[in-house]
């Protein structure tokens, strides 16, 4: 595939034209269209429906916008940092994050990162659904227990776990269920803990039901019933005596993962900030983030 070619393809899709793309960039306008019906015959496929007003990507070109649209940015990147004798990182990085995760330490992290690389315009967006990075244009997203992904590589850099805590002045039952505090209304009733070696069950019964994880670290401070909840969020009510540890949930771990679109020419920016986040939480403990969200 000729790569000169390729750039005026996605030159072209980018400006929304072959008039723009030339206006833009100073380059002819009799070159890019050629270039492109180039590309076109060596794929044999239609990369633009040609309107008498408008071009209009077809379902391939715009497959092909997306796949190689950062590759070559990642190209100019490399080319421009290995010319000035170093990478800087530098220009627009997009994240989505989980909205625990955003919402107890994503806002220092960023702050953080952006004194430390001021030539890069972070922009963090907090969901927890999952995203398309592609067809949405995120150049890195964090996620919670992600699964496996062929398009995407990455790693985990923080593991968490749950436990089940309460106010000192709720009793926990040996018969009947507890009241308990539920993230939405899919909540389980039955609780399957360890505590010290031994394994039991705790029953609830949910009397409310909350949509975010912080909505009911608060409400079980206030004592109106027991909860499942991340053991960095409430360490340091642990400490000093505002909720009792009730046993720690009988189930897999908590991680936290970066994912991110390929290894291959990753971004200064996007590498920059896998760094950051390593020296944030250089052992990937709860501790280090109960701590993070404490300072």
């Amino acid at each position: 595939m000729d790569l000169l070619a390729l750039t005026d393809f996605n030159l072209v899709a980018r400006h929304g034209g072959f008039g723009k793309a030339a206006r833009a960039t100073g380059r002819p306008k009799a070159t890019l269209s050629r270039r492109v019906g180039e590309l076109e015959s060596s794929l044999d496929l239609r990369l633009f429906e040609r309107g008498a007003r408008n071009l209009k990507l077809t379902e391939e070109g715009r497959a092909l916008f997306e796949r190689t649209g950062t590759l070559l940015a990642e190209l100019d990147e490399t080319a421009a940092a290995i010319a000035s004798g170093g990478q800087k990182p530098k220009g627009r990085l997009r994240i989505s994050a989980p909205m625990l995760f955003s919402q107890t330490a994503m806002g220092r992290i960023a702050a953080g990162f952006a004194l430390k690389y001021p030539e890069v315009r972070l922009e963090v967006t907090t969901e927890d659904r999952h995203v398309d990075m592609i067809e949405e244009g995120y150049d890195l997203v964090i996620r919670v227990n992600p699964d496996p992904d062929e398009s995407l590589v990455g790693r985990a850099f923080l593991r968490d776990r749950l436990v089940v805590v309460a106010s000192p002045h709720l009793s926990r039952t040996t018969g009947g269920p507890a009241p308990g505090v539920a993230r939405g209304t899919g909540e389980r009733q039955t609780w399957h803990v360890k505590t010290q070696g031994d394994r039991s069950t705790i029953k609830i019964e949910p009397v409310l039901a909350l949509s975010t994880l912080i909505m009911v670290r608060d409400a079980v401070r206030a004592g109106v019933g027991a909860a499942r909840l991340p053991i960095s969020l409430v360490a340091h009510d642990l400490a000093d005596g505002t909720l009792v540890n009730w046993g720690d949930i009988d189930g897999p771990e908590i991680s936290l993962w970066t994912l991110y679109p390929s290894r291959r020419l990753l971004s200064a920016r996007v590498s920059a900030f896998l760094d950051f986040l390593r020296q944030a939480f250089p052992n990937g403990t709860p501790d280090e983030l109960a701590a993070y969200i404490g300072r």
